[in-house]
């Protein structure tokens, strides 16, 4: 077995509770070439490999550190299934802090992507996501007023919205189209987000429809982790488009 792939072993058996926690700054190169008896070059591939899997980050000119765990979803980006079922399946603690919850006109912008004139009374709900008290996801969503009058007054700090719309009215997605794109995250959503100001995020731009062809909810949100897509046979062709513009 190659030294790095011994002393990347070594290492990743120190991340752990017991161990090295998320945020702990590791020993130094030279330290690490004391301890393992190895030179330099062994000692940063091994670096380099935790790295390239997300345990470590490496900052310059403060040392190497060990990365937050990553939470991975992949339901907002090819499946149906709402961010708080699946967190609660994989037996981990999804919490919502409701930022904001009202009624407004659609306007342009969003009227077009619900298909509906820019005067029609819609719902925002804009949700910061946590897993385990880490937040992962900031979200805002659109929904008609007519489709979901109740959702107004819902508590959502506990509940999934999917499983609030199928429970109070028996509203059940049928499909979509969702656009993801890399950005950079602002002032304000960093700070939400618990991330320095210019950190890389995933938005992800979706419009969700019901069995008959109506929009049911826009969407987009800004993601901290990151995502696992499962392939399989390509949707129809003739599905609608999502209206996309590029984020200023």
């Amino acid at each position: 077995m190659p030294l790095y792939v011994q002393v990347k072993q070594a290492l990743e058996g120190q991340i752990d509770p017991a161990g090295w926690r998320p945020g702990d700054r590791i020993p130094s190169e030279p330290e690490l070439c004391r301890v393992f008896g190895v030179s330099r070059p062994v000692v940063r591939q091994a670096l380099l490999e935790l790295s390239h899997e997300g345990l470590l980050i490496r900052k310059k000119g403060l040392g190497t550190f060990v990365a937050e765990p990553r939470i991975t979803t992949r339901s907002l980006v090819h499946s149906l299934v709402g961010f708080f079922q699946e967190m609660d399946a994989k037996g981990l603690t999804p919490m919502t802090d409701v930022l904001e919850q009202a009624m407004l006109p659609a306007g342009g912008r969003v009227g077009g992507q619900l298909q509906v004139e820019p005067s029609t009374p819609v719902i925002k709900v804009t949700r910061l996501r946590f897993v385990e008290s880490e937040p992962v996801v900031l979200v805002t969503s659109y929904l008609p007023y007519e489709l979901c009058p109740d959702l107004l007054t819902a508590d959502l700090r506990r509940q999934s919205l999917y499983a609030f719309l199928q429970e109070a009215y028996g509203l059940t997605l049928a499909g979509g189209r969702r656009v993801i794109e890399a950005v950079l995250a602002g002032e304000q959503d960093a700070a939400r987000l618990r991330v320095p100001t210019g950190s890389p995020l995933l938005r992800l731009e979706s419009v969700s429809v019901l069995g008959d062809g109506r929009p049911m909810e826009y969407f987009h949100g800004l993601f901290r982790s990151r995502f696992e897509v499962e392939l399989g046979p390509e949707r129809s062709a003739d599905m609608p488009p999502l209206h996309w513009e590029a984020q200023t």
